[in-house]
């Protein structure tokens, strides 16, 4: 018995040893005819009889003893591909992700190493693509270093990021840009956003990023600058956890001891207040009978006395931003079935400190059209503290059978920003310029937002595996819950006396106020997807046909409440905000005097609203080839988009009134033309639409009460239709990496939406459609290693995009006759003016460095975009103009230690030390201020350990 067990132990021992002397090479094989994963390919490694096929999504897996083998990919039709100098090592995974061409001849084989077949991966999927798409494979994703998809997708030609997070494709803006997660809608945190904010998503969960640049008729309709695809992985190839940690340190904000902020809830470190700040009073509690009203009643005292007291931003010491995550999954064998999940959770925390906070309004002299200097008619300076908490967590399960896979995903966004304000303001009374009064303004603020998204999906091949058409059938459903809440925004605007004492007045500064907003959205999305392989004309081809439906619906409402003070003020002469709402300094029936809530201010209806949207959409695509050389892709898309609303303004009531109610056909064909086996011609058409948000479309005020800047909507909005067109040559290199194309473009927009001010206010802004617009460009790209000025620099690559357009909107008779009532003497007013939202020219560069062996990656990244229309201008107030902001980073990854588990990023952003300007022009003189930021530049320091 000794002795079997013994031996038992023995083999037992062994088989794990021989178990963990295995490494793995995995990855999925890519129909390079019709991008999409090519099932059931064969996978053997040369000169053995040891190999696997696909499964039906593409994806492959291959256990190997460590050493270096040539891996062979065939499959009838298709070209053999030959890859050598695929180096297995002990517990790793090495991923091969292989593009087949198909071929009519007996017999082709590409023999090609690894690393190169790494490298052009991607490329031939944009080589053999009919619409024009740009792309990050997992592999291409690790290899910029980056830490998530905001950083790894600068690196894309044509895209450029805002503010760290937001992208733009081709210069235009977040209404011309849509993002998208793992193929469907998802709102952002801000819903009346059309894109997600990109640094939510660690790079190591995600199998793509694909960014689609012209239509296809399976794609939603409403983008016209391109679509950002977000694909996260069903599960790892093996057992993958991970931890990271990071800081930011920035000079010019962090550990300044004048930074500005206020108490907060217990919760407010995890991205949500814990009830602090809840609304203290019911909205229906006061009736007319209390002050105001000729009636004295102590419920107004203990009314007033549940506010929050602290009115006034403190001052300590700011800290540095965090982050730390971690990231786990893996997949185990269910029979012969596949069982999997990926998890991943990110926390940031962020401080910002606006030091020198700059905000403005302008117009013409509306008097004297010989004076061209403009006239302010607010002016506000100060500092502001920021904290910004962000939660963000991810898990996804995945089923896999030979013909069918499941997938559940479920993500979950917190987000917490609190600010701190002081300001010192003059504002004129009348708003053009005259009766210029002083005022201090102290603001706290805190914003809760969230986003809970869950998707579940099922992809299924209808028909035999042996069949050489295969019948794929895919769907998905998608509900998404988010809700945005002011809470507690408390802003009290005093104005200064010629002695400097201070005191209300509601007509110059308007009453304190603290108030809630509360927006609540639901969105549900379906879809269902069908492809067929088909012959026509005597080849290959593809049909794909189906349908979706998108519910979303919105419920947005506002309670605010003003405080003012019955007789003497003086307890608030020294300017501190704080003594306000002071328990002593309260109004009580004994005294008749002090400060008091104002009844009639608690809740407006015309400041709340419900909306509602349903788009239906059904679409039908083939995808051929012509001649051996043209392949084409033509399509029909159709949706029917509804809106109802609900509100109120001072003249009508709404009752789910219909407001919108469009059908329409959206056209779209892609043509390809391959002079030789490394480049192509392209062409395309497609027509598109930008449809007005929530916000946009209804008659809601919307109060900014540091600026005192109003957004109001417009009911009569229209959606935008835009017709697209698109051609494009493209040359792609014998080395892997090497691609130059040059491109032009022509977009003709009928009704686009744009931002403008209202003519008697210049301090409030509406949206508008106010006029056709049409917008022509070129756009120039390239990627090339630098081996070929020497070998010793093969790991260098420079990318590099410049795209230069031109947007002209014809001008509606209202607004041209506007411009020219209010032109300067000596000015000519062209009926054509620029786009709002369109950059006139963009420019991006990288040159990074890329040395596997010694893990090492680095890079250095600039982008700037030209200045770009924001706010119409509207007879006297003048236009507003985002000024180019020239973003330059620095990038490190470095890997080290046993299996190089460990790594460590460097990185400097906005080195330039730019500033975020945007400036009123008029002409004939110098451009003014409408709000300036400065956020200097910050050295960040991250270490990541995989186990």
């Amino acid at each position: 018995m000794k002795n079997l067990q013994s031996v038992l132990t023995c083999v037992f021992f062994l088989s794990v040893l021989f178990s963990f002397s295995q490494g793995k090479v995995a990855g999925t094989v890519i129909d390079g005819e019709f991008n999409e994963p090519l099932a059931f390919a064969n996978v053997l490694v040369k000169g053995t009889t040891t190999g696997v096929t696909s499964d039906f999504d593409g994806k492959y897996e291959l256990e190997l003893d460590p050493g270096t083998y040539t891996i062979v990919f065939s499959f009838v039709g298709y070209t053999t591909q030959e890859i050598s100098d695929v180096v297995i090592k002990d517990g790793e995974v090495f991923t091969l992700d292989v593009v087949m061409a198909s071929n009519s001849l007996d017999e082709v084989i590409i023999t090609t190493s690894s690393r190169k077949n790494t490298e052009s991966a991607v490329l031939n999927l944009q080589k053999k693509s009919t619409v024009v798409l740009d792309g990050l494979s997992s592999q291409a994703i690790k290899s910029t270093g980056a830490s998530n998809v905001a950083s790894a997708v600068k690196s894309v030609p044509g895209v450029s990021i805002q503010g760290g997070k937001y992208v733009y494709v081709r210069g235009l803006g977040d209404r011309y840009t849509k993002s998208i997660l793992n193929g469907i809608d998802i709102p952002g945190l801000d819903p009346d956003r059309n894109t997600i904010q990109m640094d939510l998503f660690p790079t190591n969960i995600l199998e793509n990023v694909i960014v689609l640049k012209s239509a296809s008729a399976e794609y939603p309709a409403d983008f016209t600058g391109g679509i950002v695809d977000i694909v996260t992985k069903d599960f790892p190839s093996k057992g993958e956890y991970s931890i990271s940690l990071g800081t930011g340190y920035n000079p010019d904000m962090h550990f300044k001891d004048n930074y500005l902020t206020s108490e907060g809830s217990d919760t407010d470190f995890l991205g949500f207040d814990d009830g602090t700040r809840n609304v203290p009073v019911n909205r229906y509690q006061f009736e007319e009978g209390v002050l105001g009203n000729g009636v004295n009643t102590i419920t107004l005292t203990n009314l007033t006395d549940r506010f929050e007291k602290e009115l006034a931003a403190k001052q300590q010491t700011s800290g540095m931003n965090f982050d730390f995550g971690f990231t786990l999954g893996n997949q185990y064998d269910v029979g012969d079935d596949k069982l999997g999940y990926q998890a991943s959770f990110s926390y940031k925390n962020n401080t910002t400190f606006y030091e020198n906070r700059l905000d403005g309004a302008f117009i013409k002299n509306p008097q004297d059209t010989s004076q061209n200097d403009m006239i302010a008619t607010l002016d506000s300076r100060g500092s502001e503290g920021i904290n910004n908490v962000i939660l963000n967590g991810m898990l996804g399960l995945a089923y896999k059978t030979d013909t069918s896979k499941f997938r559940v995903n479920l993500l979950h966004i917190q987000n917490g920003e609190s600010t701190a304000g002081f300001f010192n303001q003059t504002i004129s009374q009348d708003g053009t310029g005259g009766g210029i009064e002083p005022l201090t303004k102290n603001s706290i603020t805190y914003t809760e937002r969230s986003i809970t998204n869950l998707l579940i999906s099922g992809k299924h091949r209808l028909n035999s595996t042996n069949d050489d058409m295969p019948f794929n059938f895919e769907w998905k459903l998608s509900p998404t819950f988010s809700k945005v809440m002011d809470k507690g925004h408390r802003i009290t605007p005093f104005q200064q006396a010629d002695d400097g004492a201070s005191f209300l007045s509601p007509s110059a500064s308007t009453l304190p106020i603290q108030l809630w907003r509360h927006l609540i959205e639901e969105s549900w999305a379906g879809k269902a997807d069908f492809d067929k392989g088909v012959d026509i004309f005597g080849r290959s081809a593809k049909i794909k046909f189906g349908g979706a439906f998108t519910y979303k619906f919105r419920d947005f409402s506002i309670d605010d409440f003003t405080f003012n003070i019955r007789g003497d003020q003086s307890f608030i002469a020294d300017g501190n905000a704080n003594n306000l709402l002071a328990s002593s300094n309260l109004w009580t029936p004994e005294t008749d005097a002090g400060t008091f809530v104002v009844f009639t201010d608690n809740f407006n209806p015309n400041d709340a609203y419900e909306g509602e949207q349903h788009i239906a959409a059904t679409y039908f695509s083939t995808e051929f080839n012509i001649t051996e050389k043209l392949k084409t892709v033509v399509g029909l898309r159709t949706e029917m988009f509804s809106s109802f609303y609900t509100g109120q303004d001072a003249e009508n009531v709404f009752d789910r009134e219909l407001i919108l109610d469009e059908f329409d056909f959206f056209p779209s064909a892609n043509i390809i033309y391959a002079l030789n086996d490394n480049s192509n011609v392209r062409a395309s058409y497609s027509r598109t639409t930008a449809r007005p948000s929530f916000k946009e479309a209804s008659v809601a005020q919307i109060f900014d009460p540091i600026t005192s800047r109003l957004f109001i909507g417009n009911l009569d909005l229209v959606p935008t239709y835009v017709n697209n067109f698109d051609v494009r040559y493209e040359f792609f290199g014998e080395e892997g990496g090497q691609m130059f194309a040059i491109s032009g473009f022509y977009k003709d927009f009928t009704d686009p939406i744009e931002q403008t001010f209202f003519v008697s206010a210049p301090t409030q802004l509406t949206v508008g459609n106010l006029g056709n617009a049409v917008v022509y460009g070129a756009e120039f790209e390239a990627r090339q290693r630098l081996g070929f000025i020497s070998e010793g620099l093969n790991n260098l690559k420079l990318t590099a995009n410049f795209s230069v357009i031109k947007s002209e909107l014809t001008m509606s008779d209202d607004e041209f006759a506007g411009r020219v009532a209010s032109a300067r003497d000596g000015e000519t007013i062209d009926r054509k003016r620029d786009l709002q939202g369109q950059a006139p020219y963009l420019i991006n560069l990288g040159l990074n460095y890329d040395n596997s062996d010694i893990g090492l990656r680095t890079g250095l990244f600039f982008n700037v975009q030209g200045e770009t229309l924001e706010v119409v201008g509207i007879r006297e107030v003048p236009d507003v103009y985002t000024q180019p902001f020239n973003s330059l980073n620095f990038t490190l990854n470095k890997s080290f230690g046993e299996d190089k588990r460990s790594s460590i990023d460097i990185k400097v952003s906005n080195i330039l030390a730019a500033e975020r300007l945007s400036e009123f022009t008029s002409f004939g003189t110098s451009n003014q201020i409408f709000s300036l930021r400065q956020p200097f530049r910050e050295f960040s320091l991250g270490y990541t350990f995989k186990f």
